[in-house]
């Protein structure tokens, strides 16, 4: 049995990465803006999101065998520090001149790889600091975390866009990869490392995590899902930037995108604090049901007050989903194999994001060419269009009995 006093040590690490989710969303969002000015395309953004996604998918199933294989710690303070390499590329080229696009793609991309190491091993850490009665408090703090980069991070990035230029942002962000190794440097210290003597290979470690999420059909079926209805919400998160900022300025976009990014901060807060006790199927359905809707009433008008209220609707939404998706697969999986588990299962689950940023920016290209109309309102068709697949897959969600056996 873990001792709760370990939840004061998850705080520490947990404050560490909501800085570190802070930075990203200031670099993200500074980019995204940077690339749409320069191009005026929704692809190009799209594909700089795409390349900066693609290295933590492809890795995150070795990433896990690392984790259950080394020091999970160690693990985590190598991807945060050395993933500013990327950043501190993409800043030495705007100050040579102005960055190309090819420049940020590769920026982003080795970012990215050396980030790829820190997500299973930081689930796994939580799994070793706390006791199963705190997961579900555990994984609302982890949501207030991961909002941070749309709550906080657009508001503070339009405001200094408005009086400075991308560079100081990624200036920020570069910064506050020192704290998140101190943070993780700390927990290490405190907390005995445990890292068992292994014959087996790596092929063999792929191979557990497989059988550890295909063992139970209902954890394999929330996996599948989970990589459809990411594609229908990565459509929305990486066309809602290039739909506002085709009729307002980068400043009403981050006021925008933090006042819908408050709902997840609201819910996020609700579940920290109190827990979801029960029925995790059928809150997981209802959210993406109503997440699906909202995104249909996001793409309806140029309105930016309907806009906000959609889109706030779509975040409050978020992670009462990831929280039922995490509970769901956390309880249902050997501790000892979370590690490599979490890896697989961010793979695979994650696969629909490849897919929405690959095609999204694209269908909107083409809807605003095909339709004689601006960017932003090809893709607002695309958001709509999802909108209404996400809601149909979330009621299909809740007919499967072995999603519902889960919670037995």
């Amino acid at each position: 049995m873990k001792n709760k006093s370990s939840y004061k040590k998850f705080l520490l690490l947990w404050s560490g990465q909501l800085v570190s989710a802070i930075g990203s969303g200031l670099t993200s969002f500074g980019l995204g803006v940077y690339v749409f000015q320069k191009t005026g395309s929704a692809a190009n953004m799209s594909l700089v999101t795409l390349l900066a996604f693609l290295p933590t998918l492809l890795l995150s199933a070795p990433a896990g065998v690392l984790a259950d294989r080394y020091d999970r710690r160690l693990l985590m303070m190598a991807g945060d520090g050395l993933s500013a390499l990327g950043l501190v590329y993409i800043l030495l080229c705007m100050m040579l001149g102005e960055a190309k696009l090819y420049q940020i793609c590769l920026g982003v991309f080795i970012s990215s790889f050396f980030s790829s190491l820190l997500e299973p091993s930081y689930r796994a850490t939580i799994t070793d600091l706390l006791t199963k009665e705190e997961y579900s408090r555990a994984s609302g703090m982890m949501s207030i975390a991961n909002s941070a980069r749309y709550l906080i991070s657009p508001l503070i990035a339009g405001l200094l866009l408005a009086v400075s230029d991308v560079k100081l942002l990624l200036m920020i962000d570069i910064s506050t990869f020192f704290l998140t190794v101190i943070c993780t440097a700390i927990v290490k210290k405190s907390i005995a490392t445990h890292n068992p003597e292994r014959t087996d290979s790596f092929y063999e470690n792929f191979r557990e995590g497989w059988t550890a999420i295909t063992e139970k059909r209902g954890v394999l079926i929330i996996i599948i899902v989970s990589s459809v209805i990411t594609c229908f919400m990565g459509a929305m998160q990486i066309l809602a930037e290039p739909m506002i900022l085709d009729f307002q300025t980068s400043k009403v976009l981050g006021i925008t995108e933090t006042i819908c990014a408050f709902g997840m901060l609201v819910s996020s807060i609700v579940i920290g604090a109190r827990g979801l006790k029960s029925n995790f199927t059928g809150i997981l359905s209802l959210s993406l049901a109503l997440a699906g809707l909202a995104m249909i009433g996001f793409g309806l008008r140029e309105n930016i007050v309907l806009i906000g209220c959609f889109g706030f609707l779509f975040f409050f939404m978020l992670p009462f989903a990831n929280n039922c998706l995490d509970y769901l697969v956390r309880t249902n999986i050997d501790a000892d194999k979370q590690g490599r588990a979490w890896g697989m299962i961010s793979f695979l689950s994650q696969i629909g994001y490849v897919v929405a940023y690959g095609t999204a920016g694209l269908l909107a290209d083409s809807i605003a060419k095909a339709g004689n109309t601006g960017v932003g309102r090809g893709a607002a068709c695309v958001i709509m269009i999802s909108g209404v697949m996400l809601a149909a897959v979330a009621i299909a969600l809740y007919q499967f009995r072995d999603v519902r056996d889960l919670e037995r």
